[in-house]
């Protein structure tokens, strides 16, 4: 795997309840494109939508994963989310304890 697939990342999905968000999660971690996805569950998003500012309360999903399982993570994410547009945003983890990144590459990786 090159350094650039291998490269940790933390994906952030929004999702419109907490029942949706659990769903969302397992399914990531039950297909190893996530080896752990945190759920915090109250947040108001601002957004433009349809030329119009929106208010909504949402749950944030953080996903941890590698860069090489994005596509398929948000492929997965897109085809049972409620959203039409679901938020599906990595930021690149440039820092990580050494055991940790040894459990986040297994735990993604197909036995």
């Amino acid at each position: 795997m090159s350094a650039a697939s291998d490269q940790p990342i933390a994906v952030f999905i929004t999702a419109p309840n907490k029942e949706e968000a659990a769903r969302l999660a397992d399914m990531l971690v039950e297909q190893r494109l996530a080896a752990c996805v945190q759920i915090l569950p109250a947040l108001e998003s601002v957004y433009r939508w349809h030329g119009k500012v929106e208010r909504q309360d949402e749950v944030l999903l953080i996903a941890k994963t590698i860069n090489s399982k994005f596509a398929d993570l948000e492929r997965e994410v897109r085809a049972v989310h409620s959203y039409e547009t679901p938020e599906i945003v990595a930021m690149p983890l440039t820092a990580l304890s050494g055991p940790y990144r040894q459990w986040l590459n297994a735990s993604v990786t197909t036995e």
